[in-house]
């Protein structure tokens, strides 16, 4: 007897694994090293082998679908309803292997090198960001505690550059050198940032997806590189509200007997997708709040009756469809069909 399906809990450097007959008997039950992963796998009969769909799970996925294996990737959050009592590596390598057999189980796309690289830009780019922004707040508060401010923004931040790179002498001469290497690293996240937005940008206007997307409202070079990356053709959401679903841009529901309760959105999915298309329907919300003349019947419905911030979700939401739905079809953006939706 060998195992036909196995459950593999994966981490840095310990893997269990949990393999079960045709008959749903136990029989492989290993604690492996990271080492003797893909050695172990080689040797094994042709099976199905379910992972949590986390950090490096897209790796192995391709290493032992190359062994012949076919693979499972589940989203973390559907496996652990299956954990039994105390969470253990073994309990855990058994609950995806009984989470893999649920015919109801939504699976999610082994990830290409090329689609995974694409994301790990995107990825960097968000970080240095992050670290820009840090470093800029830290700066800031430093030199407040001196009585040194200035206004809010670039333009203000800058007049603090001058003060910094000018050695001004309201800064204590102790403090001087800490400023002057944090606004070094400043700089050089910054340009660092440039450069991969100027790669992104690149990238979605050599690809024929990205540049379809980028005609419709609200979506630009970036937010078109991310949903491209994140969910290629689109071909795993069986319909546009399911990808709006997928980046958490629904409500959450709560339906008892006759009772049913709408939430706020989920923000469930990629947060990095949902904030672009946020950002995004800002920017369209923005543009007919300042030529109402612009604004479809929609969208003047939705301003009238709900808050800015509301509606600009409803459109990140309705923009999600949109880009589906182009994905899918292979059409352009047709204005007369968003009009009328």
């Amino acid at each position: 007897m060998h195992a036909t399906m196995i459950g593999l809990d994966i981490a840095k450097t310990v893997f269990q694994v949990y393999g079960e007959d045709e008959g749903r008997r136990p029989v492989l039950r290993k604690r492996l090293g990271r080492a003797s992963v893909e050695a172990f796998f080689a040797k094994l009969p042709r099976a199905v082998i379910g992972i949590e769909a986390c950090g490096t799970s897209h790796h192995w996925a391709r290493v032992l679908s190359a062994l012949g294996h076919e693979i499972k990737l589940l989203p973390a959050a559907y496996v652990r309803p299956y954990v039994k009592r105390n969470k253990t590596d073994a309990r855990d390598a058994e609950a995806i292997l009984e989470a893999m057999r649920s015919p109801s189980m939504r699976f999610v796309p082994v990830k290409s090198v090329e689609r995974q690289a694409a994301r790990g830009i995107e990825t960097g780019r968000e970080l240095l960001v992050r670290q820009r922004t840090q470093l800029m707040n830290a700066m800031r508060g430093l030199l407040a505690e001196f009585g040194i401010i200035a206004a809010q923004g670039t333009n203000g931040f800058q007049a603090l550059c001058l003060k910094i790179d000018g050695a001004d002498p309201a800064i204590p001469e102790a403090l001087l050198l800490a400023l002057k290497a944090m606004l070094l690293q400043w700089r050089a996240a910054g340009e660092a940032a440039r450069d991969l937005e100027m790669q992104l940008v690149a990238r979605a206007k050599a690809d024929p997806a990205m540049r379809r997307l980028m005609k419709a409202p609200g979506i630009g070079p970036l937010t078109a590189h991310a949903i491209v990356a994140a969910i290629g053709d689109g071909s795993q959401f069986g319909s546009a509200r399911d990808f709006a679903a997928w980046a958490g841009l629904t409500p959450r529901e709560h339906q008892s007997a006759k009772r049913r309760r709408a939430g706020s959105i989920s923000r469930m999915g990629d947060p990095g997708v949902r904030r672009l298309l946020t950002l995004g329907a800002s920017a369209v919300i923005r543009q007919i709040k300042a030529k109402p003349e612009r604004a479809t019947a929609w969208q003047r419905g939705i301003l009238q009756r709900r808050p800015v911030k509301v509606a600009v979700v409803a459109q990140a939401a309705k923009t999600a469809r949109i880009a589906w739905a182009m994905l899918r079809s292979g059409e352009d953006y047709r204005a007369s069909c968003a009009l009328a939706a």
